[in-house]
């Protein structure tokens, strides 16, 4: 089965010494957006703003692009603001997929300020029936991150290792509620591991068995 032609194609290339945008497609629904001036003159860098008509994904919708940054180039892709995700109609799919190609000495931002962290995971609770286990997962992160993930005693935690103790926590997390009466709450974890990230989600969601019959990421 042959690929599907991207909705969306950018290249941004070295010219007269500074990052150019030289090539910029768009086909609906995606619209691209290439503002001439964000930052000051000095910062040598192309903005570009990836845009949906509507603004958001309709069902059935397949919104593709993909992004080329040449040697010593930087390129800076966002949207005007959260992508909205309509309900679907029957069995039709939505998918938003970006390929990126960083060439050499391009700027990766994101593997940069992850540093060893290689994992991210988000959750989300929603809902009066949940209030226990987000107060309980918010008393518990606060406590985690107040110590660095560092025991009070030599007994050892679930989240470090006897033999190695790196200089940052191996896991980082925070919770933060939203609502207007505080009914939902959104976590998110970073951690040097999937077995580090799986221990932390293994044990902060195990109260949701009650709902659910199981309880959530479960050892086998």
């Amino acid at each position: 089965m042959a690929t599907p032609t991207p909705m969306g194609a950018v290249r941004v290339e070295r010219v007269r010494g500074r990052s150019a945008l030289t090539r910029c497609f768009a086909r609906y629904p995606l619209k691209l957006i290439a503002p001439s001036r964000v930052g000051p003159s000095s910062c040598d860098a192309v903005w570009l703003y990836a845009l949906t008509y509507g603004g958001g994904i309709v069902s059935g919708d397949t919104v593709s692009c993909t992004v080329s940054v040449g040697d010593g180039c930087t390129a800076a892709i966002t949207t005007q603001a959260s992508t909205k995700v309509y309900k679907a109609v029957g069995s039709k799919c939505s998918e938003q997929l970006l390929e990126t190609l960083l060439e050499q000495s391009s700027s990766y931002s994101i593997a940069e300020r992850m540093r060893e962290y290689n994992v991210v995971a988000m959750v989300v609770l929603l809902g009066p029936k949940l209030r226990d286990i987000q107060d309980k997962m918010q008393d518990e992160v606060r406590k985690l991150m107040s110590g660095q993930l560092r025991p009070p005693t030599a007994g050892g935690s679930l989240y470090t290792t006897r033999s190695q103790r790196p200089r940052r926590p191996p896991l980082v997390a925070s919770c933060s509620p939203f609502g207007r009466t505080g009914t939902g709450m959104v976590a998110r974890v970073a951690a040097v591991s999937t077995e580090l990230a799986y221990i932390f989600l293994r044990h902060h969601l195990a109260a949701l068995e009650p709902f659910l019959g199981a309880p959530p990421y479960a050892a086998s």
